[in-house]
């Protein structure tokens, strides 16, 4: 193992070895079994990214209880819904988050209250709740045979409805060894590596990836957002190893100055992930030149998991994919009436890897199957298949904007707007248009010493791209609304404009 420090769990100036962590989780367990958590219930947890976190979340497996995570970030009626919705029995919060959620919590629920970084108290709380530190303080760790090995539940939203709940099946032993195999290889997992946990746990495959990463006692580093010189320094001063990212990271790491960059030893990475949102090939031929042959990707969702996945050779010599099935997964693209499509062709992705156990919708499974076709499932992505079989990635079905009877991909044209000196981010996204139902807007967030203005824009739009992909609207921010990973809330962006319109965004 490379270097010498103590293998734990760190989160800002906290740290806890793994007898610590898991310790503290157990009695965690016990503490909601006295509460009434059983097998098959569910426990809320809106906390931010902390040690307390993971603890929770394997609190609750002892048990054959699910976690459920929820977005801090989502409004008030959203975690109503999802409360609602899971049946959840508890709810763990951090407690200057309550006064914000205060009111969409269902009575009868029992509420923890987390103080941030382990103090003794922050934040007003809910009266007469719980206090995580003190629980664990006089309760004995669990000690009985655990009854299941449950997952969390997240859930997923999109661009239009509620958030929908994941819920898997069992899985067999066969499905959880070929899964923890998967996992292993695709994020390169073993005792002795060394990661940093720089997205948002609520989230699927960070939350995935830090449980898998806790099993086989690795160290790690949790960080509470995403900064990219703050990441830089933890790879230098900790030796990670692997970790996994989202795309937006690794343009706010090479938006750093050439001398920040090569202040820090980045030496000890040999493996970098990615996956959430498709990379501007730019980018992603900057990051391999930068840290050399070390970046992989894969393509999955939180219901089908990775099933798509390629090396940087691979990518290298299929630039712009996301890679091609990985063994056992089927990948078709189907059209509108579930015909195969051609090579080459653009329609509706559908995949599937029986690795996976199956799903459910929480209380939906029209849903479940409406995005069902012979056995595969969607993710709302549209996209094609090349000669070799690897998979390329349009846009997602709800981004794609339908103006005059032509389907436009915004995600292209942000791709576009990313090779455009001055541009830090961008999104684009579709708007009422009289004439022709939905026209284009972009709303681009510069670097701090650029004077770009619309027409600019516009013209490095028009002289790349098609003429009719030319936003008819562009506003300029200093920040974009984003999440802890970076990735832009394209939906805050876009409901003023579609206000009073009678349509779902």
């Amino acid at each position: 193992m490379e270097g010498s420090e103590e293998v734990g769990v760190r989160c800002g100036s906290r740290f806890a070895t793994y007898p610590e962590l898991f310790g503290g989780a157990l009695r965690a367990t016990r503490a909601l079994s006295e509460l009434g958590v059983g097998a098959g219930d569910r426990v809320a947890l809106l906390l931010r990214n902390s040690i307390e976190f993971l603890q929770a979340s394997i609190a609750t497996v002892p048990l054959g209880a699910s976690a459920v995570p929820i977005n801090w970030h989502w409004r008030g009626d959203e975690i109503a819904h999802v409360l609602a919705d899971s049946g959840a029995k508890a709810l763990i919060v951090h407690r200057d988050l309550w006064d914000g959620i205060a009111t969409s919590v269902p009575e009868g629920v029992a509420v923890i209250a987390v103080a941030l970084d382990g103090a003794a108290a922050n934040g007003t709380g809910p009266q007469g709740a719980l206090d995580w530190g003190e629980l664990l303080a006089r309760t004995a760790p669990w000690e009985q045979p655990p009854e299941g090995a449950p997952v969390s539940i997240i859930y997923t939203s999109g661009t239009t409805g509620r958030p929908k709940g994941v819920v898997r099946e069992a899985s067999t032993d066969e499905q959880r060894e070929a899964t923890q195999a998967l996992l292993g290889e695709i994020f390169r997992l073993a005792e002795g590596e060394r990661t940093v946990i720089p997205a948002p746990m609520y989230h699927s495959a960070p939350n995935v990836y830090a449980l898998a990463s806790a099993v086989r006692g690795m160290d790690m580093t949790i960080m509470t957002s995403f900064d990219a010189e703050e990441f830089l320094r933890i790879v230098e001063e900790h030796r990670v190893t692997v970790v996994q990212m989202v795309p937006t990271m690794f343009v706010r790491m090479l938006a750093l100055p050439e001398e920040v960059r090569s202040r820090y030893d980045t030496s000890s990475l040999r493996w970098i992930v990615h996956a959430a949102a498709p990379c501007p090939p730019d980018v992603k031929r900057a990051m391999i030149e930068w840290l050399g042959p070390i970046i992989a990707e894969y393509y999955g969702s939180t219901e089908t998991g990775p099933v798509v996945y390629c090396d940087s050779e691979e990518w290298l010599a299929h630039p712009g994919t996301v890679g091609r099935p990985i063994e056992r997964a089927v990948v078709k693209v189907l059209d509108g009436d579930g015909n195969e499509l051609p090579v080459g062709e653009s329609g509706e992705v559908f995949v599937w890897l029986d690795v996976w156990p199956n799903f459910t919708y929480e209380g939906d499974d029209a849903k479940r199957r409406s995005i069902e076709r012979d056995g595969l499932v969607s993710a709302g992505d549209i996209g094609y298949v090349d000669e070799d079989g690897f998979l390329y990635l349009n846009d997602r079905a709800s981004d794609m904007v339908i103006s005059g009877g032509v389907n436009i991909y915004p995600a292209e044209i942000e791709a576009c707007l990313l090779g455009l000196d001055g541009v830090r981010d961008c999104a684009v996204f579709g708007i009422p248009d009289e004439e022709f139902g939905e026209a284009l807007a972009a709303h681009v967030e510069l670097d701090a010493d650029a004077s770009l203005d619309a027409d600019d824009v516009r013209e490095h739009i028009r002289t790349n791209l098609a003429g009719y992909k030319t936003p008819r609207v562009v506003e300029f921010s200093d920040a974009l609304p984003r999440e802890d990973s970076g990735k832009i809330f394209k939906r805050r962006l876009r409901e003023p404009y579609w206000a009073d319109r009678g349509r779902a965004i």
